[in-house]
C-alpha cells in the first residue's frame, strides 16, 4: 500500500542567513484570518474597530504566553523546573493550545474592561475568530511534521519523512479541518440565527465542539507529555474542564425560552 510521503522543509526562505519558517507565516495568517473575522464582526454590529488594534495586541502575548506556560507546566514540568530560564525559550518550541486558549480569554477580560462592553458578548464573537485561527495553526503544525497521529494502515496515512518512515493519521489534518468546519458552522448561526442574542451560548457551543473533538482526536496521537500518561492523556485531562464550561455556558444560555 502506497502513502503519501510529506517531507516539507519547514523553512519557506533563505536569505542571507535570514530564515522564513512556514510555521511563522501560518501563524501569521492564522492572526491576520481571525482578526479580519472579528472586524468585520464589529463593522456589521457598528462597533469601534479602531479598538481591535488592542484586542490583537493583548491577544496575541495572551496565546503566546498561556500557550507556553502550559506546555512548561504540564507537558514537561520536571525538565523546566529545573530549567526555568528554558521557559523563555520559545523558538525551540513547544506550546500547548489549551494554554493559549486561556490566555486569550484572559486578555480579552482586560479588553473588555476598557471598552465597556459585555464580557460574554465579546467571547460569542471572538469564539468565531478562534475557530479560524485554529484551522491555520494546525495546518503550520502540519507544514512542521509535529503533533504526530500514531501509525496506522488506514489508506490516508501519511508518512512524516523528516520523523521516520511509519504512516501516520494526521492528526494536525483532522483538528485541522475539524476547526475550520466548526467556524463555518458558528459563522452561519451568527449571520442567519437568533443565537448571538444569547449571550455565551456561541462561546459554549465553541467549547464543546472543539474540546470534543480534541478530546477524540487526542486518542489516536503521539503522546506529547514527557512523563507517562494512564487512562487520559493530558490534552485530554485538560479538555474536560473546558468542555464541563461549554455545557454550562449552552445550559444558562438556553435555561429561560426569551433570550
Amino acid at each position: 500500500m502506497e502513502h503519501l510521503v510529506w517531507q516539507l522543509d519547514p523553512v519557506l526562505v533563505s536569505f542571507m542567513g535570514l530564515k522564513i519558517h512556514w510555521y511563522g507565516v501560518l501563524f501569521a495568517v492564522a492572526i491576520t484570518a481571525g482578526f479580519q473575522v472579528m472586524k468585520r464582526i464589529y463593522t456589521k454590529e457598528n462597533l469601534d474597530v479602531e479598538s481591535l488594534d488592542n484586542l490583537l495586541i493583548y491577544c496575541v502575548v495572551g496565546i503566546i504566553v498561556g500557550a507556553r506556560l502550559a506546555h512548561c507546566i504540564f507537558y514537561d514540568p520536571d525538565y523546566y523546573f529545573a530549567h526555568p530560564l528554558k521557559i523563555l525559550a520559545i523558538w525551540e518550541g513547544g506550546l500547548a493550545s489549551h494554554g493559549g486558549g486561556l490566555g486569550a480569554i484572559l486578555a480579552l477580560y482586560y479588553y473588555q474592561r476598557k471598552v465597556k462592553l459585555p464580557f460574554l458578548f465579546l467571547l460569542d464573537r471572538l469564539a468565531i475568530a478562534t475557530a479560524i485561527f485554529g484551522f491555520f495553526v494546525r495546518m503550520a503544525n502540519f507544514a512542521n511534521s509535529e503533533i504526530l497521529g500514531d501509525p496506522t494502515t488506514q489508506p490516508w496515512g501519511i508518512i512524516f519523512a523528516r520523523v521516520d518512515m511509519l504512516p501516520r493519521h494526521p492528526a494536525q489534518l483532522y483538528e485541522a479541518f475539524t476547526y475550520l468546519a466548526i467556524f463555518i458552522g458558528l459563522y452561519a448561526l451568527y449571520q442567519y440565527t437568533q443565537i448571538k442574542q444569547r449571550h455565551g451560548a456561541i462561546f459554549g457551543l465553541f467549547l464543546v465542539l472543539v474540546f470534543s473533538a480534541r478530546i477524540a482526536i487526542e486518542s489516536i496521537k503521539v503522546s506529547q507529555a514527557a512523563y507517562s500518561e494512564t487512562l487520559l492523556s493530558a490534552g485530554q485531562l485538560l479538555s474536560l474542564p473546558f468542555l464541563a464550561v461549554g455545557i454550562i455556558l449552552l445550559f444558562l444560555a438556553y435555561r429561560n425560552k426569551r433570550a
